[in-house]
């Protein structure tokens, strides 16, 4: 007869992480193993998990991506490095990425964020005036900070001053 104390402790501990949030496989392996329970252990508790629909790394993928995209206003590049480190595997990185962005894509997620920018500084949510080089060297590395491409942050505020421009004729 074989002990399955761990094996039910194991279990109980994944339920209550992923009660808290979803999870990637390799990430719940990693929590269960820095928890104490060994390989064999974990396996069969990610195994179980797997079948009952608990655990599924396309699924939180997609739900991680959409949720960075939309709520945390992300660019692709800051989902995508947080989703390797929880251990999702490229290609479907991808595909999660692709899905997010048919909600909101990058460059509606930057003026997003530059609107609530302008507001915060006081300027109200229009281009009422032309942005200081310190301000547009700050605005691009917080955009970079958050993942957005280089050429596309070049390429919005660009768009920017020439809606400023636009305004002033």
């Amino acid at each position: 007869m074989t002990d399955d104390r761990p094996y039910e402790k194991a279990l109980k501990r994944a339920y209550r992480l992923l009660a808290y949030r979803g999870r990637s496989v390799p990430e719940l392996r990693t929590r269960l193993w820095q928890a104490g329970f060994n390989e064999d252990v974990a396996e069969r508790v990610v195994e179980r998990l797997r079948t009952q629909g608990y655990l599924d790394d396309e699924t939180f993928a997609r739900d991680w991506a959409r949720n960075c995209a939309a709520s945390k206003l992300w660019g692709d590049r800051k989902i995508a490095l947080s989703l390797k480190e929880k251990g999702v595997g490229e290609e479907t990185i991808a595909v999660a990425i692709e899905a997010a962005r048919r909600e909101i894509d990058e460059r509606t997620a930057m003026k997003k964020l530059l609107a609530k920018g302008r507001r915060a500084w006081g300027r109200g949510g229009g281009a009422s005036e032309a942005l200081s080089m310190k301000e547009k060297a700050r605005i691009y590395r917080n955009l970079l900070g958050r993942g957005f491409d280089p050429g596309r942050i070049h390429d919005v505020l660009g768009a920017m001053e020439e809606e400023f421009i636009d305004d002033r004729e």
